[in-house]
């Protein structure tokens, strides 16, 4: 992302981007971050977090959708092996 996004901010850059990645990542409160934050040596209140998601989430979604590789409508399957039980016997078919 630009830094032109983060200009102004109380916060650092890679504080704020690692904040909002956890809270979208992993099933963290805001107050959970708050507190692992802290633990860290980064005194941010929960409601700040929460803004900074309300905001950067839309970016990092636009940036995720750029990089990410196109699908394509082809499959390949290599070999499938179908198991079938009969009178307590394995058999197993190969599609030809």
């Amino acid at each position: 992302m630009e830094g032109s996004v983060f200009k102004g901010r109380h916060f650092d850059r890679s504080v704020i981007l690692l904040c909002v990645r956890w809270y979208l990542a992993y099933s963290l409160s805001l107050r959970d971050l708050e507190e692992m934050m802290a633990e860290r040596g980064v005194q941010v209140d929960h409601a700040t977090i929460h803004r900074w998601t309300v905001h950067y989430a839309p970016l990092l979604l636009e940036q995720f959708n750029r990089r990410k590789r196109a699908v394509t409508g082809t499959w390949h399957v290599d070999e499938t092996l179908y198991l079938m039980g009969v009178a307590g016997h394995s058999h197993s078919m190969r599609p030809g």
